[in-house]
């Protein structure tokens, strides 16, 4: 052997580590495994997932496709080294922009970017996305990890998210048929889901300095951790049943822009809608944020959901 050999350069000497990554893929194939659905077709390590879409159900099939991530939330779970319910937190705001279309999510598919590559943590997130998953009733089909040496620092991480689904284009939800009248329904978010933690984390750790295993706010038995971290609700089962039930001729997925910024994407032109404050139970968090960062009413409105995840667009004569 040369000294040229002896000395040479290696992947895991650029910062790669290949063996973490299969020992990574081993981990994870339960969890994947838990979310196959009847089509799914084959088994993990293919180059491309498999779906084998029954067309026979639909009269006029339209796929509908969605990718989200979730933002620096992400940050809080490298803080404190929990690395579970983030998942969930991207299957959902992947899913539930399908469901707004009134669209059944199929598939998913995840990429995880990474400074340097720990199967723990990895088995950790995607346990996490296979949990959202099998709440959403879809298979988690693929994925991809990528360790970015150089890039990222060590226990820095970032989420993708990508969702697939079907609907029939004649039941497809548009928000056309909203007429003056129509009544908003809103379905709670007891957090901020994964919207708004650039300035959450900016006002509750920096400006106040709260330590994140201290109490969430004045009386709270939990602690700012566990709120920050709760997982997202996933809204698409309920949604898909309450078009079953009642005519839905909008949903709005309340994520980055708050309630301004989402509603009006399903509002026909020249229909406005009306908001009342006060109509609903805004959660603590919110009150504390506002409080310590002196933020003003508009600008929470504009970054939070302020305890409304979903808003759905329902005829008057079945609001009841």
């Amino acid at each position: 052997m040369t000294d040229d050999v002896t000395n040479g350069e290696t992947y895991a000497g650029a910062g790669v580590s290949i063996d973490a990554g299969e020992e990574a893929v081993d981990r994870i194939k339960s969890h994947v495994r838990s979310t196959f659905r009847p089509e799914v077709i084959g088994d993990i390590g293919g180059f491309g997932g498999l779906f084998a879409l029954d067309l026979a159900r639909y009269k006029k099939p339209v796929l509908v496709s969605s990718t989200d991530g979730v933002g620096t939330k992400a940050l809080v779970a490298q803080a404190t080294g929990r690395f579970t319910t983030i998942g969930v937190d991207l299957v959902a705001m992947c899913v539930d922009d399908l469901v707004c279309q009134g669209a059944e999510p199929l598939f998913f598919l995840d990429y995880i970017a990474v400074g340097r590559l720990d199967p723990d943590h990895i088995d950790q997130l995607v346990e996490g996305v296979a949990d959202g998953c099998r709440q959403a009733g879809c298979a988690l089909i693929g994925g991809e990890m990528a360790e970015h040496p150089g890039a990222m620092e060590a226990g820095e991480f970032d989420l993708v998210g990508f969702a697939v689904g079907i609907a029939d284009r004649d039941a497809l939800i548009t928000g056309a048929t909203i007429t003056p009248g129509d009544v908003l329904i809103a379905l709670p978010s007891q957090n901020l889901r994964s919207n708004g933690f650039s300035l959450a984390r900016r006002v509750l750790l920096e400006r106040a300095q709260l330590p994140l295993d201290g109490p969430a706010y004045k009386g709270a038995h939990h602690s700012l951790a566990d709120e920050l971290l709760a997982p997202s609700v996933i809204f698409s089962p309920a949604i898909a049943a309450l078009q079953k039930a009642v005519d839905v001729r909008g949903v709005a997925h309340i994520t980055g822009g708050g309630i301004p910024g989402n509603l009006n994407r399903v509002l026909p032109r020249g229909t406005a809608a009306e908001v009342t404050r006060g109509s609903w139970e805004v959660p603590p968090i919110f009150g504390e944020i506002q409080r310590l960062g002196s933020v003003a009413d508009e600008e929470m409105d504009r970054v939070f959901n302020m305890g409304v995840g979903m808003i759905v667009v329902v005829p008057e004569s079945e609001s009841c």
